[in-house]
């Protein structure tokens, strides 16, 4: 069919046709960015072409040259067949209006503490210049370090990971941005390559996909790496020592903010006597929390 459609298709509406039907058909999830067909569709599809990703409209009856037909039917093609997620695919992920480069050595992009940062965590954080350390745990693609940088102009940001893969995609992004002096990449399993290092803010999207869960992820998900997903049985693994260790890494009044998933029942059983301040967000009040150094303490 993908075949064909190299041979019979022509403009730009013809694709977006053809791709909405092909994702349907084959039953893809949207999670990466788009929630659905048609929008996946767009999106790849303007990409592929080098056209505005905000304007669609007016390329609707473009005709196409042979070799930009071929272009988009592969990429569409491989999101079918591979079911690559889209930013696998483009190379890039966004947050807001930050543009991030992506591949497969780490997840893609998606945090809702990014929302917190565009807001610089008011009213938690008073004066959001006085802020002069920040610790981004997990960095991953470095995405919240970078946002962290933007919002919070006179910090010096440490941005650590585990893995070498992530921290060489994270330093791409980090140069993108030119922000080489002030994002530090570390590599350190959580907190132990951090010993004697404070800090004003620790933000952290860490895994947190419990081991249920884990068993019937979509086929999207799985392409990404299964160690920035997966933290043990209740999903908590991780956040377990960032509770414990995050204290000892905090200035006096400092803040630690953590994206949990859906486990804030599991994390309000574990950690009774801890007083989560849950932050409202797109998706609601149950997915990112704040404690204070002398509430963890």
């Amino acid at each position: 069919m993908f075949n064909q459609a190299k041979t019979q298709l022509s403009t730009v509406g013809d694709l977006l046709r053809f791709a909405v039907s092909r994702f349907n058909q084959a039953e893809l999830f949207f999670g990466h960015g788009t929630t659905n067909a048609y929008d996946e569709a767009a999106y790849l599809i303007l990409h592929t072409l080098h056209l505005p990703l905000d304007r669609l409209e007016p390329f609707l009856d473009a005709r196409l040259l042979p070799q930009e037909v071929d272009e988009v039917v592969d990429i569409l093609r491989r999101r079918v067949e591979e079911r690559l997620p889209a930013p696998y695919l483009t190379h890039e992920a966004w947050l807001g209006e930050f543009r991030f480069y992506v591949d497969e050595r780490v997840i893609v992009p998606r945090s809702f503490i990014a929302e917190l940062l565009r807001e610089q965590l008011a009213p938690w954080v008073e004066d959001p210049e006085a802020i002069a350390s920040g610790l981004d745990m997990c960095t991953g693609s470095g995405c919240l370090a970078i946002l962290m940088a933007h919002t919070f102009p006179n910090a010096l940001i440490d941005a650590v990971d585990l893995s070498p893969d992530a921290l060489d995609v994270a330093r791409r992004n980090v140069a993108d941005y030119g922000l080489e002096e002030q994002v530090h990449l570390t590599q350190s399993d959580l907190f132990s390559g951090l010993q004697g290092r404070r800090y004003d803010l620790i933000v952290s999207n860490p895994p947190y996909v419990n081991a249920p869960s884990m068993e019937v992820l979509p086929g999207e998900y799985r392409r990404e790496p299964v160690t920035a997903l997966a933290s043990g049985e209740d999903g908590l693994d991780h956040v377990r020592v960032i509770l414990r260790e995050a204290p000892s890494h905090l200035n006096d009044n400092g803040l630690l903010v953590v994206e949990i998933g859906h486990n804030r029942d599991a994390l309000e059983e574990a950690f009774p006597e801890l007083q989560f301040s849950w932050l409202e967000t797109s998706a609601g009040d149950e997915h990112v929390f704040l404690l204070s150094r002398e509430q963890m303490a």
